[in-house]
Protein backbone atom coordinates (compact mmCIF):
# COMPACT_ATOMS: atom_id res chain seq x y z
CA UNK A 1 0.00 0.00 0.00
CA UNK A 2 1.28 3.25 -0.71
CA UNK A 3 0.82 6.44 1.20
CA UNK A 4 1.09 9.76 0.42
CA UNK A 5 4.11 11.03 2.68
CA UNK A 6 6.94 8.55 1.81
CA UNK A 7 10.35 8.48 3.45
CA UNK A 8 13.21 6.10 3.56
CA UNK A 9 13.97 3.76 7.34
CA UNK A 10 16.77 6.38 7.79
CA UNK A 11 14.54 9.43 7.11
CA UNK A 12 11.71 8.04 9.58
CA UNK A 13 14.63 7.24 12.25
CA UNK A 14 16.06 11.03 11.87
CA UNK A 15 12.96 12.77 12.26
CA UNK A 16 11.85 10.53 15.16
CA UNK A 17 14.87 11.42 16.61
CA UNK A 18 14.84 15.20 16.27
CA UNK A 19 11.52 14.79 17.63
CA UNK A 20 12.27 13.29 20.29
CA UNK A 21 10.21 10.39 20.10
CA UNK A 22 9.61 7.78 22.99
CA UNK A 23 12.11 4.69 22.69
CA UNK A 24 10.79 2.20 20.00
CA UNK A 25 8.54 4.60 18.18
CA UNK A 26 10.14 3.86 14.98
CA UNK A 27 10.03 0.00 15.49
CA UNK A 28 5.69 0.58 16.42
CA UNK A 29 5.32 2.81 13.58
CA UNK A 30 7.59 2.05 11.12
CA UNK A 31 7.72 -2.20 11.41
CA UNK A 32 3.82 -2.76 13.57
CA UNK A 33 5.90 -3.50 16.83
CA UNK A 34 3.61 -3.34 19.69
CA UNK A 35 4.23 -1.42 23.60
CA UNK A 36 4.05 -3.13 26.68
CA UNK A 37 0.56 -2.81 28.24
CA UNK A 38 0.05 0.43 30.70
CA UNK A 39 3.65 1.62 29.97
CA UNK A 40 3.20 4.31 27.03
CA UNK A 41 3.01 7.75 28.49
CA UNK A 42 -0.69 9.23 27.17
CA UNK A 43 -2.63 5.56 28.52
CA UNK A 44 -3.39 7.84 31.55
CA UNK A 45 -3.45 11.40 30.28
CA UNK A 46 -7.46 13.05 30.14
CA UNK A 47 -6.52 16.36 29.72
CA UNK A 48 -8.76 18.35 26.27
CA UNK A 49 -6.80 18.58 22.54
CA UNK A 50 -6.11 16.14 20.23
CA UNK A 51 -3.51 13.47 19.03
CA UNK A 52 -1.63 13.47 16.29
CA UNK A 53 0.34 10.85 13.78
CA UNK A 54 4.02 11.00 16.00
CA UNK A 55 5.81 10.58 12.62
CA UNK A 56 4.02 12.67 10.35
CA UNK A 57 1.63 14.98 12.34
CA UNK A 58 -1.98 13.62 10.51
CA UNK A 59 -4.86 15.02 13.27
CA UNK A 60 -5.66 11.23 14.06
CA UNK A 61 -7.99 11.99 17.43
CA UNK A 62 -9.80 14.56 19.44
CA UNK A 63 -9.63 13.87 23.33
CA UNK A 64 -13.25 13.76 23.65
CA UNK A 65 -13.28 10.48 22.03
CA UNK A 66 -10.54 8.95 24.13
CA UNK A 67 -11.89 6.60 27.24
CA UNK A 68 -10.85 4.18 29.97
CA UNK A 69 -10.98 0.48 28.19
CA UNK A 70 -8.73 -0.97 30.99
CA UNK A 71 -6.82 -2.39 28.27
CA UNK A 72 -3.35 -1.01 28.90
CA UNK A 73 -3.30 1.76 25.95
CA UNK A 74 -4.75 4.39 25.06
CA UNK A 75 -8.53 3.80 23.23
CA UNK A 76 -10.54 5.80 21.59
CA UNK A 77 -14.33 5.19 20.39
CA UNK A 78 -13.73 7.38 16.76
CA UNK A 79 -10.92 8.75 14.52
CA UNK A 80 -11.11 11.92 12.60
CA UNK A 81 -12.43 11.63 9.43
CA UNK A 82 -9.98 9.94 7.30
CA UNK A 83 -7.49 9.90 9.57
CA UNK A 84 -6.91 6.50 9.62
CA UNK A 85 -6.56 3.33 7.36
CA UNK A 86 -7.57 0.17 8.40
CA UNK A 87 -5.83 -3.35 6.99
CA UNK A 88 -6.41 -7.01 7.85
CA UNK A 89 -3.88 -8.23 10.03
CA UNK A 90 -3.33 -11.99 9.98
CA UNK A 91 -0.09 -12.22 11.93
CA UNK A 92 -0.14 -14.02 15.64
CA UNK A 93 -2.25 -16.82 14.02
CA UNK A 94 -5.25 -14.62 14.58
CA UNK A 95 -6.81 -11.50 12.29
CA UNK A 96 -7.12 -8.26 13.60
CA UNK A 97 -7.83 -5.22 11.78
CA UNK A 98 -4.64 -3.25 12.22
CA UNK A 99 -4.87 0.67 11.79
CA UNK A 100 -2.28 3.06 10.24
CA UNK A 101 -2.12 6.44 9.63
CA UNK A 102 -3.65 7.61 6.11
CA UNK A 103 -0.74 10.12 5.37
CA UNK A 104 2.26 7.95 6.14
CA UNK A 105 1.72 4.50 7.10
CA UNK A 106 2.69 4.69 10.27
CA UNK A 107 1.42 1.45 12.79
CA UNK A 108 -0.56 2.99 15.08
CA UNK A 109 -2.44 -0.35 17.03
CA UNK A 110 -5.52 -2.11 16.17
CA UNK A 111 -9.29 -1.56 16.04
CA UNK A 112 -11.70 -3.85 17.82
CA UNK A 113 -15.59 -4.57 17.61
CA UNK A 114 -15.83 -3.76 21.76
CA UNK A 115 -16.01 -0.14 22.40
CA UNK A 116 -18.35 1.81 23.60
CA UNK A 117 -21.45 3.93 22.07
CA UNK A 118 -22.48 5.54 19.74
CA UNK A 119 -19.38 3.49 17.70
CA UNK A 120 -19.25 0.47 19.46
CA UNK A 121 -15.56 0.49 18.27
CA UNK A 122 -12.03 0.88 20.57
CA UNK A 123 -9.18 2.41 18.57
CA UNK A 124 -6.47 0.91 20.91
CA UNK A 125 -3.62 2.69 20.12
CA UNK A 126 0.19 2.62 21.08
CA UNK A 127 1.41 5.72 23.17
CA UNK A 128 4.75 5.57 20.74
CA UNK A 129 2.93 6.06 17.77
CA UNK A 130 0.61 9.56 19.09
CA UNK A 131 1.53 12.57 19.84
CA UNK A 132 -0.76 14.81 22.22
CA UNK A 133 -1.61 18.69 21.27
CA UNK A 134 -3.46 20.12 24.33
CA UNK A 135 -3.95 22.94 22.73
CA UNK A 136 -6.62 22.06 19.66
Amino acid sequence: MTFPIQKTDEEWRALLEQKGAEPGAFEITRHARTERPFTGKYEEVWSDGSYHCVCCGNHLFDAGTKFDSGCGWPSFWKPVEGAITDITDRSLGMTRVETVCSQCGAHLGHVFEDGPAPSGLRYCMNSASLEHDPKS
